[in-house]
């Protein structure tokens, strides 16, 4: 498990300037096995989140999920729209989403980039999105972020079960109190927590497997042959 421990606690070399583990996290809310935490950062009116569950799901179903260009609206938490653009792989590519805000704030869009890495031994994958706002034109009718940092980290746990660690830290840009922002990064994560175990449970994401290169590198998910529909 040496490889594994290479790339486990948190790898935040592509992943900005989030919080590891030796943070001063505070444990905010625990509902259905989820944990929230939250920590300030310097420099910083928004605190970032931690949020950790055993989600009832298999590593490649949740990669499934997590490769599905518009799953977001599925499980994430006010998540309204999300589509992919550009050119890209399973290792590198690019998204587009907008997340609904309570009113009269103004809604929220995000241009994100996504690498996914993982290792065969180590049975843990690790997703980085960074916000790129300058990589699709303003939409006037959104608030576009300019600096989000996420990382998501599944360790698989057995054949249907995996841990889930999601760190973030967003500034929303725009006029918007922090105080808002603050109560929110606890029910989002909770939330979309408990959708992504049940949308990872349904039929479409079943049957597919991680795929990896000759050196044990992960590059794509797939669906089995005898589970192609």
């Amino acid at each position: 498990m040496a490889l594994a421990t290479l790339l486990l606690p948190f790898d935040l070399t592509l992943a900005g300037a989030l919080p590891g583990d030796d943070a001063d996290w505070e444990l905010r809310k625990e509902s259905d096995d989820i944990r929230i935490y939250t920590t300030g950062l310097p420099g910083s009116d928004f605190e970032a989140f931690k949020a950790v569950a055993d989600l009832d799901a298999s590593l490649p179903q949740l990669m499934a999920v997590m490769i599905d260009p518009e799953s977001c609206t599925e499980w994430v938490h006010n998540c309204t729209i999300s589509r992919a653009f550009g050119d890209g792989d399973f290792n590198d590519r690019y998204a587009y989403s907008v997340n609904d805000m309570p009113w009269p704030v103004q809604d929220r869009d995000y241009v994100i980039r996504i690498r996914t890495r993982g290792n065969e031994d180590a049975h843990v994958v690790v997703m980085d999105l960074n916000a790129i706002p300058d990589a699709r034109k303003d939409n006037d009718d959104y608030v576009r972020v300019e600096k989000s940092d996420t990382l998501y980290r599944f360790e698989s746990l057995g054949p249907d079960q995996t841990r889930l660690t999601w760190i973030q830290h967003t500034e929303p840009n725009g006029s918007i109190p922090s105080w808002l922002v603050n109560s929110l990064i606890v029910d989002i994560p909770l939330e979309s927590m408990r959708k992504l175990e049940s949308v990872a449970q349904k039929p479409r994401y079943a049957g597919y497997k991680l795929v990896f290169s000759p050196s044990g590198e992960l590059v794509d998910v797939v669906k089995s042959e005898g589970d192609v529909e």
